[in-house]
């Protein structure tokens, strides 16, 4: 559980130039939604040609983990990619004032945990569309922290700020100096919700080891040893697209024995993570978005 994890093969940098994501935001208020997802079916096999890194990756994917044959997995990577461009211009959309509806199961773990006066921590993944979520469904009383990576363009940034700020949100950005831990410390101390990546963080950290589809994989320790740390009850949260318009979230308890030692308090916390997050890739295996070997040692 001390090995060092270095998951920085694939930025997460949203592609295009400044110019181009503002003419996007000016397109979507216009437009329908299908018009901007058809050309983005058109523009796929060019990425995927051009981006071999990552088409290797999710090929792979499918072929060990989902031990599918050569034609279907050509097939699922396509269709993969094809919903990760829905899924950035999903957010594009909502910057322009689109409106999305949410389907909940889980809702109730979240409202309990605000009725208390403690923090609370939720977890989310490189799966679905979590940031979605964030601009559309509010928190009732308690202030809302999202650590986000500080490297996007500034359309991206400002927009999400423009957002999060109007839902009682504000965002943590990961910064070298590791000044960000002190204020997802200082929002759990104030009785606030923390929201960050249980799947990868940009940069290295020390990772845990987790059984994910049938092998070893290795997950950031940061997220689960701050939970323990602070003794704070820990959500996973999936937010899947099911429609042109239409987004499924899941909420689910991620739960470890409290009487155990800390050491083995962030195994159980990270596996049983890595367990619910493996059940949401499975239903939804084309909305899993780690562009390289999650499994490489």
């Amino acid at each position: 559980m001390a090995d060092t994890l270095q998951h920085n093969e694939w930025s997460g940098k949203t592609d295009g130039l400044p110019w181009m994501q503002r003419s996007l935001i000016a397109l979507f208020r216009v437009s329908p939604l299908w018009l901007p997802y058809g050309v983005m079916a058109m523009v796929v096999p060019f990425y995927m040609l051009f981006s071999r890194k990552g088409y290797q990756a999710m090929y792979q994917f499918f072929r060990k983990r989902f031990g599918l044959g050569p034609w279907k997995a050509f097939w699922y990577v396509y269709a993969n990619h094809f919903r990760f461009g829905q899924i950035i211009l999903d957010r594009f959309g909502v910057y322009a004032g689109k409106k999305y509806h949410f389907l909940k199961e889980g809702q109730e773990l979240m409202d309990e945990l605000e009725n208390h006066p403690e923090g609370f921590m939720l977890l989310s993944s490189h799966i679905g569309n979590y940031e979605i979520a964030g601009y559309s469904l509010k928190p009732k009383s308690k202030r809302f922290n999202a650590l986000v990576f500080a490297g996007e363009t500034a359309t991206v940034m400002e927009n999400r700020q423009r957002l999060l700020s109007q839902n009682n949100m504000s965002m943590i950005l990961v910064k070298p100096d590791l000044s960000h831990l002190f204020a997802l410390n200082a929002a759990l101390e104030n009785g606030e919700i923390v929201s960050m990546p249980g799947d990868r963080i940009f940069g290295s950290q020390k990772s845990v080891e987790c059984q994910f589809f049938g092998a070893t994989a290795r997950f950031p320790m940061g997220g689960f040893a701050l939970a323990v740390q602070k003794g704070v009850e820990v959500l996973a949260v999936f937010v899947m697209k099911e429609g042109m318009r239409t987004y499924h979230a899941f909420v689910r308890a991620i739960k470890c024995d409290r009487t155990a030692n800390k050491r083995e308090q962030i195994q159980q916390l990270a596996q049983a993570f890595a367990t619910q997050l493996e059940d949401i890739v499975r239903r939804y295996p084309t909305q899993w978005f780690n562009y390289f070997d999650f499994w490489k040692q």
